[in-house]
């Protein structure tokens, strides 16, 4: 049976982001983009970079 908007739970809107500087506590939310996940390390790569690792589900993306 497909799923039909009836049958989704309500979820809370989420509002847009203004323009402008990101607020630091927004900045410190990352959430991994495989898993959705909001256990994620800040990591430095090999050429200095930033990189981020979730440690929910291994995923790394900088």
């Amino acid at each position: 049976m497909s799923a039909s908007r009836e049958h989704v739970p309500d979820l809370p809107l989420v509002a847009a982001p203004s323009p402008g500087p990101v607020p630091f506590e927004d900045r410190s939310r990352l959430g991994c983009p495989s898993c959705g996940s909001s256990h994620v390390a800040q990591v430095l790569g090999d050429n200095g970079g930033v990189s981020y690792v979730c440690t929910a589900c291994g995923h790394s993306w900088s």
